[in-house]
This record gives C-alpha cells, structure tokens and sequence, in this order.
C-alpha cells in the first residue's frame, strides 16, 4: 500500500515538472521579442531602433514629407495639385515623392507653417458666401456659371458631392469683380443658371487635367491625361489597339488632389473624371487624336515580346506649374523626347500638329469625314 502512494506521488511530480517545463518554455518564448532578453539571465541582442522613415536617395515618401511640412492629407495633396511643392513624379501613377532640399525650402520660408496653410485653404458653399457677403444661393449661382472653380470635394453624410474653393481665389475674384456681388444679377447669368448650366464639375475636371498637361512634356503621358476624361466607350472608339489603352492606362500620371479613401468617394470620383457635356467631349477627343499622333510618330505603345518596355519620361510636380494658371498651353521651350527619331526630337510642349496626320482624323473624333 505503501508503495502504491510513493509511486503515484513520484507521477504526480513528475507531472508537474513537466507541466512547469512547458509552462516556462513559453513564457521563455515570448518574452524574447518583446523584451529582448535571454531566459537565462543574460541580456540578448537589442532590437535595432525603428527609422522614422526609409530613406530612399535623399527624398521623402509623400506622408513623410506631409509630417515634415505640418500639412493634412488633404492639405498636402492640394498643395501638390496647385504646384507650391515640387515633388518628383512617380512611375506608373504611384504617389509622388519629394526631396529633402524642397522639405528645407519651405520650412526655411517666413511664417511656416501658418503661411503655407493659408495658401491651401478651403471653404465650402456656406464659408466662401459668409466671406463675400453674399447668400448661400448666389454663390452656387456664381460657381456653376464658372465665376469661381471648386479646387476640391468631399462627400457628405448622404453622399452628395460638397464642392470646395480657395478662400485666396475668393478674396480675389471679390476685389476683381464687386458688381456681380450686390445688386441685381445680370440677365445673362439668369439665363444660364434657368437653362441648368452647371460647370462645376466641368471646371473642376479641366483644372486638373489641365495643370497636370502644363507640367508634361512626354506625348503619351499626355494622351493618357487628355483619355482620362473619356469613358471606355469613347476611349475604345478612340484607340482601338487595347495595347495602347493598356499603355494609356499605366502612363497615367498620379492626380494630385486627392484620392479618397472610402468606395463611395472613389466612385464619386470616377463619375466627376469624365466629360458628360458634348462639346466638352468633342474637346478632349480632338485633343486625344492629337496627342496620339504625336506620340505614335515618337515611339509605338509597348507590345508583349517587343524587348525593353518604353516609359514615360520623367517630369517634375509642381515645378513647371507653380504660379501656372492651369490653361493647358504649353510652356514654350522646345522638349526633347528619348528614343524620338531625327528630326522629331526637339518639338514644342503641347498642342502641336504632327505633320503626317493620318486618314480619317475626322471619323475618329465623331464628326465624320
């Protein structure tokens, strides 16, 4: 009898031995990672320290330099899009980054940060008619006859679009134009606004298509711009070659501005991109036709099989269009283009002719021929 309890009580510990074995094993195991010291007693290797940012050259990731710049989100992709900060432009629509001697520049200016918030401020239909002194109802008159263009938007709780305006865009219009701020509004602006004309949306898309083209220089980048305003229907009509729309497609530059997050305010987006007036469709096809006569007599889209994949050449954010007014025109020097053939190397920016303009330009752009 005796015997039996020696035994069962030597189990027992043993057990329990094992049981604490496997109990420390485990605390062992996950106090390593988090305090970085042996279970023996000895100090193991600390962990090296986190970099605030991966340096990659001697630029910075757009939400790194946003930190930099005491900027939100928001206000910094709107000082990108109006072109108060150079940014390096990114291949293949990713997001654009900035140098460190550009961060010093503007930190280095006088009143930083309060100054450069001043320059992207907002305000909404409510705000911009308190800081006119006029009512809610004549302002959204003024923005949808196109006296005053939405730089932004949000969404609202009901997801209506909430357009946004530059209160230094304000101010100035105010001083620019104080009849059409008191008094009785002028009949053609009541004709326009009682026949729906609304160029809201018009304008908001022109503005960043168009500052966007002041700063490219390579022809199928800006194709892309000029497609991005088209649904696939019409682009389809356009550019029949689905390698070029593939091409078209990953050339597109990154649309400072915003990007919103939400599936709601990416589908919103989607919808204001693209051109629902019919002369302002005729407009972006012409240009498109353009473009891509010039860019095919550059350089063809890029085929599977072809050898090196072409890419755009790469251009600046916001340098060529600071102070820019967003009109589309080209900057005036000649621009050259890798891998142009002779004669066609160095051409003006923009909106230029190729000399060999092909059969059925007309046809292509709706209008017959």
């Amino acid at each position: 009898m005796a015997t039996r309890e020696v035994t069962r009580a030597r189990t027992a510990d043993g057990r329990r031995g094992r049981a604490e074995t496997r109990d420390g094993t485990r605390r062992a195991g996950d106090a390593g990672p988090v305090g970085g010291a042996d279970e023996a007693g000895g100090a193991g290797p600390a962990d090296p320290p986190v970099p605030k940012a991966v340096a990659r050259g001697s630029s910075l990731s757009s939400v790194r330099a946003a930190q930099e710049l005491e900027l939100k989100r928001g206000e910094f992709e709107l000082a990108l899009h109006l072109g108060l900060i150079d940014a390096e432009s990114a291949p293949e629509g990713r997001r654009p980054r900035v140098r460190r001697e550009e961060i010093d520049r503007l930190r280095a200016t006088p009143g930083f940060p309060a100054a450069l918030r001043d320059r992207v401020r907002t305000a909404g239909t409510a705000e911009g008619a308190a800081l006119l002194g006029i009512s809610p109802v004549r302002f959204t008159g003024l923005a949808r006859i196109g006296c005053v263009s939405p730089v932004a938007f949000y969404l609202n709780r009901y997801r209506a679009v909430v357009w946004l305006y530059l209160v230094d865009e304000l101010l100035a219009f105010a001083e620019k134009e104080p009849e059409l701020l008191a008094g009785r509004s002028p009949a053609g602006m009541r004709v326009m606004l009682e026949a729906g004309t609304d160029w809201r949306a018009r304008n908001w898309r022109a503005r960043r298509i168009d500052r966007l083209l002041s700063r490219s220089q390579d022809p199928w980048v800006r194709a892309a711009l000029q497609a991005s305003a088209l649904d696939p229907v019409q682009l389809a009509e356009m550019v029949d070659d689905p390698y070029e729309r593939a091409y078209l497609a990953r050339v597109l530059p990154y649309l400072a501005g915003g990007r919103p997050v939400s599936v709601p305010g990416r589908e919103a987006m989607g919808q204001l991109m693209l051109a629902d007036d019919p002369d302002e469709i005729l407009w972006r096809r012409v240009n498109l036709s353009m473009e891509l006569d010039l860019a095919r007599e550059i350089r063809p889209a890029p085929r599977p099989g072809a050898g090196t994949a072409f890419r755009a050449a790469p251009t600046t954010v916001g340098a060529a269009g600071r102070g820019d007014r967003g009109t589309g025109s080209p900057p005036g020097a000649s621009s050259s283009f890798p891998g142009a053939p002779e004669g066609v190397r160095s051409l003006p920016g923009a909106s230029v002719v190729p000399s060999r303009v092909r059969r059925g330009w007309l046809a292509r752009i709706g209008l017959g021929g």
